[in-house]
Formats: C-alpha cells, sequence, structure tokens
C-alpha cells in the first residue's frame, strides 16, 4: 500500500506544472458580491470556442457558488451553449456575454450532467431548446427541488428567483451537426450514471464535464469509483487536444485525466485498506493525503464529502467478506 501511494505522489508531481499557453493566460471572474455579478468573462479557445471560467475552488457566497466552467461555441447557424451555470442570475448574465460576444443567435443548450450547477441557469434559455441523455433528465427530475433548496442555503441571494427548469430534448452518443459544426458526443459514466462529453472536431476542444478535475479534489455524490476509473482510460483513448473540465483549468492533453485518476486510485486504496482494518470515519478523515492532493482546491472540504459518500460502502464490502465463511 505505502509503494502505492508513494508510486501515485510521483504520478501527480509530474503532472502539475501548467503548460505555457491556455493556463498562461485565465480569465477567471472577478465577483461583485454587492452587486450579485458573476463576472462573467469570455476566452477563446480557438475560432468560434469559447470557455466561461469560473472559481477553482469550493460553493462560497464569495464567489457567487459559481465553480463551474461553462462555454458556447458559434456555428454560422447559431450558438451552442455547453451547460448554464448554478441560478437564474448567472444564466441571465452568460447570454448576455454571448449577445455581447457573437451576432449569432442561441439555438441550443446542452448539458454533461445531472448536477445544480450544470443547468440551474437554465430559466434564461427557455425559449430554446434544452439536451441532455435520459438518465440525465431523470436524475434532474428527481434531485432539482433538493438543489434548490441546498443552494438558497449555500449561496443566499445569489439564487433569487432561481427554479430549476429541465432539458426539453434527449440526446446521447453520436455525431451532431449544428450549422458548419460538426461534433461528436461520447456518453461515459462513474462520475454520474450519464457523463457526456462533446468533442468539436473542427478545433479539437473538448467539453468533458466532470469526468475530469484539474487541480481540484473530485466531488463524489453520485459516483461508482470502478465506473469512473473506465470511463478515464476511454477518455484517455480518445487523445483529446484541448480539455474543458467543468472544474479547474483548460488544459492540452492527459494532465486533468492523469490527476483525476491518481486521486481517484489513492481514494479507493485508502478507503479499502481503512475499511479492513475497522477504521470509523473520524479515523479516516484524519488521513494525509500524498502530495500534492492537499494543496488542490477544495480540501479539505470536498474529500470530507468523499468520505461522507463512499465511505459507507467500503464498511459494508469489509463487513460482508468478514461474514463470509
Amino acid at each position: 500500500m505505502r509503494r502505492l501511494i508513494a508510486l501515485l505522489s510521483i504520478t501527480i508531481a509530474t503532472t502539475l506544472a501548467a503548460p505555457q499557453g491556455l493556463e498562461a493566460q485565465p480569465t477567471a471572474p472577478v465577483v461583485s458580491v454587492a452587486q450579485l455579478d458573476y463576472g462573467l468573462k469570455a476566452r477563446a479557445l480557438a475560432d468560434g470556442v469559447y470557455v466561461v471560467e469560473g472559481a477553482n475552488d469550493d460553493f462560497s457566497v464569495a464567489n457567487g457558488c459559481n465553480i463551474i466552467n461553462t462555454g458556447f461555441i458559434t456555428t454560422g447557424a447559431g450558438v451552442l451553449v455547453i451547460n448554464t451555470g448554478t441560478s437564474r442570475r448567472y444564466g441571465e448574465q452568460l447570454r448576455a456575454l454571448i449577445r455581447r460576444t457573437t451576432a449569432e443567435p442561441v439555438v441550443q443548450v446542452l448539458h454533461l450532467n445531472l448536477h445544480p450547477d450544470y443547468f440551474l441557469g437554465n430559466q434564461a434559455f427557455a425559449d430554446v431548446p434544452i439536451a441532455a441523455t435520459a438518465a440525465t433528465r431523470a436524475g434532474m427530475q428527481r434531485e432539482a427541488k433538493a438543489y434548490e433548496d441546498n443552494l438558497y442555503r449555500l449561496c443566499g441571494d445569489w439564487m433569487k428567483g432561481t427554479e430549476a427548469r429541465l432539458p426539453t430534448q434527449t440526446i446521447g452518443s453520436g455525431p451532431l451537426r449544428i450549422g458548419r459544426r460538426e461534433f461528436e458526443l461520447r456518453e461515459f459514466n462513474g462520475h454520474t450514471a450519464s457523463d457526456l462529453v462533446l468533442v468539436d472536431k473542427t478545433s479539437g476542444v473538448a467539453f468533458v464535464g466532470g469526468l475530469v478535475f484539474a487541480d481540484r479534489i473530485p466531488t463524489t455524490p453520485h459516483a461508482d469509483l470502478p465506473s469512473w476509473l473506465h470511463s478515464l482510460d476511454q477518455l484517455a483513448g480518445l487523445k483529446l487536444a484541448t480539455v474543458v473540465p467543468s472544474h479547474g483549468p483548460v488544459h492540452a492533453g492527459q494532465r486533468g485525466t492523469q490527476q483525476t485518476r491518481a486521486y481517484l486510485q489513492w481514494l479507493d486504496a485508502s478507503f479499502g485498506r481503512s475499511a479492513a482494518q475497522g477504521w470509523e470515519m473520524n479515523e479516516v478523515l484524519r488521513i494525509t493525503p500524498p502530495e500534492p492532493f492537499a494543496r488542490w482546491a477544495a480540501w479539505p472540504a470536498e474529500y470530507t464529502r468523499n468520505v461522507a459518500h463512499l465511505y459507507p460502502r467500503y464498511e459494508r464490502a469489509a463487513l460482508q467478506r468478514g461474514k463470509t465463511p
């Protein structure tokens, strides 16, 4: 186990250095809490392909609970929007940003998974088709009310007037063409029951949603670690050029994928060993992580949630093994 953790630490250390170019000019928002202004900015990653970066952090009033990277792509026949943010206000400010950036109208919204910061801005896009996979649509419908309540508690006035508006269309893996743009949609799972990836075939930019976290502790409320690790292996095989994770900096190549894989492998090994030794949850919370996990965004808060979400499964599995004759 010690050897495994050491190897994982080395793997992560070699992937931390930010390459020049993509991360050299981040446009994280400058938030005004007094004016409830998210300070959204569009950064061009390629011709007509934009990312709108959120804070690489945990939810807080100070950042407007905006911790997601959304995006939009012009196609010649209208704009495709990838995720709509954490509130009605975010959605409105995102739509205004799109109008300032391009004369093309919004013609399609696409959601990559069921988490609240992916779709609670939908009220601002009620006049256009909104698409997600069947599993994501079902998950949003199941959890929308709880999402609203939780984010009102976390974000306060930023959430005023926000009511969940669900997708109106079902979409899945395969080609997608809008105007002059050709996209490839790939459906994976593991971070949630359905994790959609959008690849713009012209630019090579890929919006990978919550499958990949960069310089940030992954979130796990709907996670299945073996499935997630399998999906990361498949994603690595696509050899993506530019990767836009929902959380953390845009980057080239495999850096975020390697970071996410190493963290999940450590989490799985650590939880399995702790459960086998009969450790209680409070003991697991005090584990010292290998470098550099403790320097990533949202540590230790997200790790605490990892333990709450996942460790009981490992305890049950260890107990079941103990009962086997």
